[in-house]
């Protein structure tokens, strides 16, 4: 059987207590900070002092469990038989653990439904620090979980449930908070129980039904992309500006009452006058003139500058992100190699996973110029790390206020940091014009996505890029023209102008050859006999010129030939073909080529009905040739061949 009691403690005797004997025990008798009578038992401590004996206001359950160990657990209740209700019901749950119906671990969770909130909060964030979780997420997770505590008046486990949450985050969206953050609630209160059922805490997630808000549809933060022009500008003032506030100019704010005044100005009554790029160089002329006592000081300002455009300059050719940035140490740059690269550290990026970052040579040279100017210089080479004694020294000092120094940056330099869609620019913007730049320049969605070291490419293609610097007007372009004239002569003019005129593209072989994707299934399919293709191409030859009926316009060399072709698609030339045993020389080739077409040319052209098909056998002809010297494997040209008998039999 189980016993309730009331534990007690012990702490001093306070000042001026009387002591006094009841019924041979000693009491202490004394008036609280209220001014109440308060009397309590006297014992004598471990050092041999007088201390008070307490009891505790709540009874506590002492039973034991399934297991057969004892266990003290507080009822919560002031009343004895309110807590030998608690007692009850532990008791009947440790029977129905040794009686196998439930499981121990069922019984550990049923205990946790009682426990403070806050207290498997606190359990949860050790969780996340031996993960390796970064303080300042853990921070933004506490002061998120606080407020939904306090705010859904979740004290226990068994208060969490997502009816209440669901009316919180409607009152939240009646306030206008963004989608976003409200996600982020939801996710921080969800990623914690979904922690309590992995740890037995909780049976199920209460929360994983809830929905996510879209936010695409609410979006408030719209990032744009610097053109060249404007990043070469902001590079510019960004270098001047440290040491042109030293040169401005200071202007009143009321001029008509500082000159009715015959007292000097005070400071409340000007300021400086506000920099621009026409007048950057003019300030820093005014403040080297007032700073000459001082050229220290001048350096340091100049360096400063040098070092504020260099970091955007990295931001924008790397597409590091800022905190990365600020990561960066001397140790982790490889300047000296044929390709300048920076190793960016797992425990420094955003997914984890640790990069190795190209850089361009022209930021590696910046970079090379920025560390000699150090004292004492550094070793620029990654296998050297270990043995320069500055490797581990910061290779930039970025600001914690870099956003408001580029918003003073872009505003001298009359760059407008919101344009007329609403999109504005901040420091990750830079990152932005980062994946923009690539995009418009033509590289490869893949390799943008690669380089911009995002998990998912519509990432990089959607937010990381914008469309306004595209050149979407010069795509259109290239579409082709389609006239609405049936004239027949202007179609013809049409398909000339496309290369596809007489159904034959000016440039024959390239488009000719199968690529060599990696994916796609791999056939195998006969090469059309070259029996009755040569017999009809030599009719056509013995019409077109009596004279030279004996030639054969092509000679038989495919004759039941079988190859396997992958089907990828058709792109210029690769090497997607592959032959199996029988094979075609490529000394036959220029046997193809080789047809003697001159007594046609002059027999078909003879006649102007014969025109068209003199000019259509010039041109196999020379198609012919040209497969012969292209650097093609014999598989690739033999399929080149293929294909182009292929349209002439579909012309014939």
């Amino acid at each position: 059987m189980g016993s309730v009691y009331r534990e007690t403690y012990t702490k001093p005797i306070p000042a001026g207590a009387e002591l006094f004997t009841r019924d041979g025990k000693r009491f202490a008798r004394w008036k609280n900070s209220k001014g109440r009578k308060q009397v309590s038992p006297v014992t004598t401590g471990k050092d041999g002092s007088d201390r008070l004996v307490i009891e505790s206001p709540t009874y506590v359950a002492k039973y034991r469990d399934g297991s057969g160990l004892i266990c003290k657990v507080s009822t919560g209740c002031r009343d004895e038989d309110a807590a030998r209700s608690v007692l009850s019901k532990l008791e009947r749950r440790s029977e129905l653990v040794k009686a196998e119906v439930l499981s121990k671990g069922e019984a550990a969770m049923a205990d946790h439904q009682a426990t403070s909130i806050a207290d498997h909060f606190a359990v949860y964030l050790n969780h996340l620090r031996a993960k390796g979780t970064t303080n300042a997420h853990i921070v933004d997770l506490q002061s998120k979980a606080n407020r939904l505590f306090a705010d859904c008046r979740f004290d226990t486990l068994r208060d969490v449930d997502a009816k209440t949450l669901e009316t919180w985050l409607t009152a939240q969206q009646a306030k206008k908070m963004a989608a976003r953050t409200r996600n982020r609630y939801l996710q921080a209160l969800r990623g914690f129980c979904k922690w309590c059922v992995e740890t037995e805490r909780l049976p199920a997630n209460p929360l994983a039904r809830v929905s996510k808000a879209d936010e695409k549809s609410d979006r408030r933060k719209h990032r744009r992309a610097m053109t060249e022009a404007e990043l070469v500008t902001l590079l510019q003032v960004a270098r001047m500006r440290p040491l042109a506030d030293y040169g401005r100019e200071s202007v009143p704010l009321d001029a008509d009452e500082v000159e009715a005044s015959d007292k000097p100005p005070k400071r409340s009554q000007w300021k400086y006058k506000p920099l621009t790029l026409d007048g950057m160089q003019q300030a820093v002329e005014l403040a080297r003139e007032r700073l000459k006592d001082n050229p220290e000081f001048v350096e340091k300002l100049e360096r400063l500058g040098r070092e504020r455009a260099l970091i955007y300059k990295t931001l924008v050719l790397t597409g590091l992100r800022k905190n990365e940035l600020a990561s960066l140490t001397v140790g982790q740059l490889d300047l000296d190699g044929l390709m300048p690269f920076v190793v960016l550290d797992a425990a420094d990026e955003k997914n984890r996973q640790g990069s190795t970052i190209p850089l361009r040579a022209d930021l590696a040279n910046d970079l090379k110029v920025w560390l000699s100017d150090h004292p004492p210089p550094a070793t620029l080479k990654l296998r050297d790390a270990s043995k320069a004694t500055d490797s581990k020294r910061p290779l930039f000092t970025v600001p914690a206020g870099l956003v408001r120094i580029l918003d003073r940056d872009l505003l001298a330099a009359g760059i407008d940091k919101r344009d007329e869609r609403g999109r504005s620019i901040d420091v990750h913007a830079l990152r932005t014009s980062f994946g923009t730049l690539l995009s418009k320049a033509g590289v490869a969605p893949r390799t943008a996505q690669a380089a911009m070291r995002h998990s998912k490419i519509d990432l990089t293609m959607n937010v990381y890029t914008d469309p306004k610097l595209l050149d979407v007007a010069g795509a259109m372009d290239s579409l082709p023209t389609l006239d609405l004239n049936p004239n027949p002569s202007t179609g013809r003019q049409t398909m000339r102008a496309t290369g596809t005129e007489d159904g034959m593209s000016s440039a024959l072989v390239p488009p000719l050859v199968p690529n060599t994707g990696k994916t796609g299934q791999t056939v195998s399919f006969a090469v059309i006999s070259s029996a009755g293709t040569d017999e009809r191409i030599s009719r056509r030859a013995k019409r077109a010129n009596p004279m030279n009926s004996s030639k054969k316009a092509l000679p038989a060399v495919f004759a039941d030939k079988a190859f396997r072709v992958e089907t990828t698609g058709i792109e210029p030339v690769t090497s997607g073909l592959q032959s199996q045993d029988d094979r075609v020389l490529s000394a036959n080739l220029p046997g193809l080529a080789s047809t003697d077409n001159a007594a046609c040319t002059s027999t078909c052209t003879s006649k102007p009905e014969n025109h068209d098909k003199a000019k259509r056998l010039s041109e196999f002809s020379a198609a012919l040739a040209m497969i012969a010297t292209l650097p093609l494997s014999e598989a690739e040209k033999a399929e080149a061949i293929r294909r182009l008998l292929n349209e002439v039999n579909d012309r014939v």
